[in-house]
C-alpha cells in the first residue's frame, strides 16, 4: 500500500508563508512526478505544481509562479511546497498527488494515481 500524507497547512493573513510537505509512505513507493493540486470551495480540483523526482524539473500553475517553490528530498520519498506571498484567493484543499508512470497530461487530475487526503489552507484579508 503507497499512502501520501500531507502536513503544514494553516491559517495565515495574506502577505504571509506556509510551507507543506507531503511524505509517501510504503516499501514500493516509486512515481514520475509529485505535487500538488488544490480545491476550493464551489471549484473543481486545479493543478498547482510537479516535481519529476529524475532530474528535478518543475512546473507551476501561472496564478503560482514567483510565490511558490516546490523542492523534494529523494531519500525521505517527500515533497514539499513553500508558499509565500499568499493571497485569500490561495485559500482552499491542498492535495498532494503522484503519477506512477510517464505522462504528458501532468496538469490533468485523472492522470494522477496517489492522492492524499487533503490539507487546509486559509488565508485571511
Amino acid at each position: 500500500q503507497v499512502q501520501l500524507v500531507e502536513s503544514g497547512g494553516g491559517s495565515v493573513q495574506a502577505g504571509g508563508s506556509l510551507r507543506l510537505s507531503c511524505a509517501a509512505s510504503g516499501r514500493t513507493f516509486s512515481s514520475y512526478v509529485m505535487g500538488w493540486f488544490r480545491q476550493a470551495p464551489g471549484k473543481e480540483r486545479e493543478f498547482v505544481s510537479v516535481i519529476v523526482w529524475s532530474g528535478g524539473k518543475t512546473y507551476y500553475d501561472d496564478d503560482v509562479m514567483g510565490r511558490f517553490t516546490i523542492s523534494k528530498d529523494n531519500a525521505k520519498n517527500t515533497v514539499y511546497l513553500q508558499m509565500n506571498s499568499l493571497k485569500p484567493e490561495d485559500t482552499a484543499v491542498y492535495y498532494c498527488a503522484a503519477i506512477r508512470y510517464y505522462s504528458d497530461y501532468l496538469y490533468s487530475a485523472a492522470e494522477y494515481d496517489y492522492w492524499g487526503q487533503g490539507i487546509q489552507v486559509t488565508v485571511s484579508s
